[in-house]
């Protein structure tokens, strides 16, 4: 006869298998938080720009009288959107348009603890 499960005393892999559940519910570093909003500000920013350049070119790519055949190319319009998404990231990379820095510096603002409330001194007579 087998013995019952509730029987069976558990055995101890590692003297860390009891602690991988606390080190999954430990809050990140306040540094790879503040890295994750940087990039999530600056990937928006990327996006961004790349929708604005796709509109730009689409509005001033096609010339009245120009060459038809150019752009009957089944390729050009998935090159441009690379092309268009390469230049926004590089704009982004090298500074952007300060959008990605103001939203981080918001979002890193609304993670500081709020300040205490000054407090009015009672008054005794």
């Amino acid at each position: 006869m087998y013995p019952s499960i509730a029987s069976l005393e558990p055995t101890v892999i590692s003297p860390l298998a009891g602690k991988t559940t606390q080190l999954r519910q430990q809050p990140e570093s306040v540094k790879a938080q503040n890295d994750k909003i940087d990039k999530s500000a600056k990937d928006f920013e990327s996006l961004l720009l790349t929708n604005w350049l796709q509109g730009a070119q689409e509005s001033f790519a096609s010339v009245p009288g120009g060459d038809e055949d150019a752009d009957a190319d089944p390729g050009r319009g998935q090159l441009q959107g690379l092309a268009m998404q390469s230049l926004g990231s590089a704009l982004t990379a090298s500074g952007g348009i300060g959008l990605a820095h103001s939203i981080a510096q918001l979002l890193h603002k609304s993670d500081a603890p709020a300040p205490k409330p000054n407090t009015i001194p009672a008054i005794s007579g």
